[in-house]
């Protein structure tokens, strides 16, 4: 999973320093930046911001650690961490004397085409980011040594002295990991061993789920049509988020009671039931908004409906719920999954409907359900 990247820049607000912090839509990275008072909205500057001060490097830094990718290359040199601890004396000396480390230009360079050559082999946006960033500090944490003197026992050390002094999550070091192989591999033609190279076992997390009273709950409780038919689309045929909001009415076939959607995650097209409840519903919201090319669109005509408004529109109609838990948009795509499975639908089928590409990641749905848990009598019963 790619952590999401969150860059920090200084701007004038209201007479005022702030730390603009500018970041592609992400509920959870929004929700853990709402754990600090100060977080504010600005129409004028369309982002989050927060007062600026000079530990505010330091505050982020905290904050989302293992959570996202900082990128603060904007902000004074004087505010910048001693992010990069190297474990050579030598290094250490020399961090000493240079606070601000950043890439040399061997470095940029390098990284520069690594960038092309995922572009080239069409790797996403995201993991182009995410890749690039990881190299970047991996980089920088041997700015001492040239390109071609880092080795197998140089990655061992950075895991050490870096990731886990630093306390990062398994999935961020994986992720470093990842990209220094492909790096090595690809722009320097040099095999980096990672088999001899600690790799962190993946945490095994159970979905969050709905019950079906929740989820029907919700959806009585959303009055708008247009919403109504957002979140009702999301859960009855398990989309995520940019799926639903790139749809487009070529994509609805309600000849068949077909939805495609196209070049969805792994850039592949996947077709999945329609349900009539949920085509009368569409019915009735055309009807009343009747929308020019997206199925949804935003307060502009032939505009996608902004994914913000979206997550509120979920966070205002659950707080008229007896729900309290603290339920994401993605909440409905896993219930769906889940609720399939407790119908009685076979696991290879909602693998297809949900484009997995491996049954394993399908299978996490069976440990969530409890159709068959409930059909089990504990021997405390019979004492």
């Amino acid at each position: 999973m790619d952590l999401p990247k969150l860059t920090v820049k200084i701007a004038s607000h209201n007479g005022a320093d702030v730390a603009q912090l500018l970041f592609s839509k992400n509920d959870e990275l929004l929700q853990l930046l709402r754990t600090t008072k100060f977080l504010r909205w600005s129409k004028t500057m369309n982002c989050w911001y927060l007062p600026y001060k000079p530990t505010i490097k330091n505050y982020l830094v905290t904050l989302l650690k293992g959570k996202a990718f900082l990128d603060y290359s904007n902000l004074p040199a004087s505010d910048n961490l001693k992010e990069e601890i190297i474990s050579s004396v030598e290094a250490k000396e020399k961090m000493q004397t240079n606070t601000a480390l950043t890439l040399n230009e061997e470095s940029k360079t390098k990284v520069k085409e690594f960038e092309d050559w995922m572009r080239s082999k069409r790797y996403s946006n995201n993991t182009i980011g995410t890749y690039s960033d990881a190299l970047k500090i991996f980089l920088r944490f041997y700015s001492h040594k040239t390109i071609a003197e880092i080795n197998n026992n140089d990655v061992i050390i950075f895991n050490n002295e870096y990731i886990l002094k630093n306390r990062f999550s398994s999935s961020y070091q994986n992720q470093v990991v990842n990209a220094v192989k492909l790096f090595f591999r690809t722009i320097e033609m040099k095999l980096m061993v990672i088999e001899s190279i600690h790799r962190p076992k993946r945490q095994k997390l159970l979905p969050n789920i709905l019950s079906k009273e929740e989820v029907k709950e919700l959806l009585d409780k959303t009055v708008n049509v247009k919403h109504k038919a957002m979140l009702s689309l999301i859960y009855s045929c398990g989309l995520r988020c940019g799926e639903l909001l790139r749809l487009k009415f070529e994509h609805v076939d309600t000849k068949r009671n077909l939805l495609i959607i196209k070049q969805a995650k792994g850039r592949k097209d996947r077709i999945t039931p329609l349900s009539l409840k949920i085509s009368a519903l569409l019915n009735e919201y055309y009807k009343t908004y009747k929308p020019q090319v997206y199925v949804f669109e935003g307060q502009s005509p032939s505009t996608m409906y902004d994914e913000r408004s979206l997550q509120q529109v979920l966070k205002t109609n659950l707080l008229k719920t007896s729900i309290k838990k603290p339920v994401t948009l993605h909440w409905l795509r896993h219930s769906y999954a889940t609720h399939l499975l407790e119908n009685g639908t076979d696991l290879r089928y909602i693998q297809e409907l949900f484009g997995h590409s491996s049954s394993k990641t399908t299978e996490i749905y069976t440990h969530v359900s409890t159709k068959s848990l409930q059909t089990i009598t504990s021997p405390f019963d019979y004492l």
